[in-house]
Formats: structure tokens, sequence, C-alpha cells
């Protein structure tokens, strides 16, 4: 049955492969939009074909966003918009961000239509921690800017997501076991497809088992956190004191080397003045 949109722009996830996950929601509005803006034509006709209709549908990607948008945002004061990916939730490493912030600085309506984001179907089925996580898109391929973009990361108490392609994969698995150690992780692929697999083990377990054999389809790597630090020496604690006696008085040296190492204030202090002593 055909719905007459508010005009605006409205953000629609497709399936990121079972098209049986295309919402009834997202069906409607992208039956009955006035225009779809699409990453590529040629993949969002196979989900017009699966819905029975033919759409209205203009190319939106990185090549030609910045000429083509103006004239998007215009149309979205009489005009139904909808924006989609090639597959998952739009702007989630995929084009789309200044149309939605363009659309919103014009005072038009913004709506989303949530639905699969391969991230987020990943982190379900690697079984580490989702309490915190960082999202990566893709890391740079050129092997020295990867390993600065780890470094940068190394240091962070969350769960690790990013995409990645089946040749680069074994290459990518190493350098995140050389930036980051040795951590449990996952590689999610094909996720709601027929082939969907979901392998955990260790980055260098992982790396070893797809160098040979490169796994072919969308992939997924999930990263777990960091171990918590090992707790410190007492060794540690004297050397810190030491250095913080030669600035400050033994009450707030105690309270900075606490701060530092997570140790305890009033057993620094006791050590501190005994060092004084």
């Amino acid at each position: 049955m055909d719905t007459v949109l508010t005009p605006g722009l409205y953000i629609v996830a497709t399936p990121i492969g079972n098209l049986g996950d295309l919402s009834p929601r997202a069906s409607q509005i992208l039956l009955n939009a006035d225009l779809v803006a699409v990453e590529d034509s040629r993949v969002t006709a196979g989900l017009f074909r699966h819905l029975g209709a033919k759409g209205k549908m203009l190319p939106y990607h990185d090549h030609n966003a910045d000429a083509v948008r103006p004239g998007l945002v215009a149309r979205m004061a009489t005009e139904a918009i909808a924006l989609v990916s090639d597959a998952g939730t739009p702007l989630i490493s995929d084009p789309g961000f200044k149309l939605v912030r363009d659309a919103r600085e014009a005072g038009h309506a913004v709506t989303t239509i949530p639905g699969p984001c391969a991230a987020i179907a990943a982190l379900t089925l690697a079984g580490l921690p989702t309490d915190r996580f960082l999202f990566l898109g893709f890391l740079p391929s050129k092997q020295q800017a990867r390993a600065e973009s780890i470094a940068e990361i190394a240091s962070v108490r969350a769960t690790l997501v990013l995409y990645e392609s089946g040749p680069r994969l074994s290459a990518c698995l190493t350098a995140l076991a050389e930036g980051l150690g040795d951590r449990e992780a996952a590689v999610a692929r094909e996720i709601s497809k027929k082939f969907e697999e979901c392998v955990t083990g260790s980055l260098t377990q992982l790396a070893e088992r797809y160098a040979e054999a490169p796994p072919k389809g969308e992939i997924v790597v999930v990263v777990a956190p960091p171990g918590a630090p090992a707790p410190a020496s007492e060794e540690d604690a004297d050397a810190a004191l030491a250095e913080a006696l030669t600035r400050l008085p033994a009450s707030k040296a105690a309270g900075e080397v606490a701060k530092k190492l997570g140790l305890d204030r009033k057993a620094l202090y006791a050590r501190a003045m005994e060092m004084k002593g």
C-alpha cells in the first residue's frame, strides 16, 4: 500500500546478507520514497527486485558526493529522500555523514530506520566483552601507517572492532598481535549468509590460520581489550617514591605515587617517611 512520507531524509539500514532481514518499515520507506540515494545502483537494484518494485535511485558515493549533495538537500524540502549503503547501516564505514549534517543545518527532518550492522552483529557472535567497544573501520593498508594506527589505540580499555578484506586479513592480524600483544580475538565473516562463520582464538593463531587460505566475503575482526596491568612491585614503588620526594613533601609524594601506581596512600606515606629518615 502506498504511503505518503513526510519530506526529509530517511537513513535506511539494509541487509548485510540475508534479504529476509529487511524490516517491514525499511521496505515501506524504500517503496514510497521519492528518491533513494545509493552507494551502488547495481547492488540496490537487487534489493528492489526482492521487493518486486523498481526504485528511483541516484548514485551517492565518495566520488560524487560533493557535487550531488546540494541537490539532494534542496529536494528534501518537498520530497522524501532515502539513503542506503550497499549493505548494513549507512554512515558506518560508509559515506553519508555530511549529507545528514547538511540536512540538519537546512532544517530538514532526519529519520533513521535501524537494522543490520556488521560491526554490531560480529560483537554478538565473538563472545568478547561488549560493555565498551571501539569501532575502527578499515585500518590503513600500508604497513607503517597501520602500525601507527594500532599504536594509537593499544592502551584503550575496550573491545576493538574493525573491517578487513580477505587478502589483507592475515597481515592485519599479525600487525594487531605485534602492536597489541597476542590478545583473544574473533574473525566473523559472511554474517547472515549461507557460509557464515565466526572463528575464535589468539591473534597469532588466527593470523596463521588465514595466512595460506585467505577467506572470502565480508569480514569483521573483533579483538579483546587489554588485560589488567600487573600490580606494581615494591621496587617500582620505591623508585617512584624516590623520584617524587626530590620534588614534593612526603604526603604529596605518597599521593602522587598512589594515584599513578594504584597503591595504598597510607602505606606509601609510611614508606616515604622511612626513606626520608
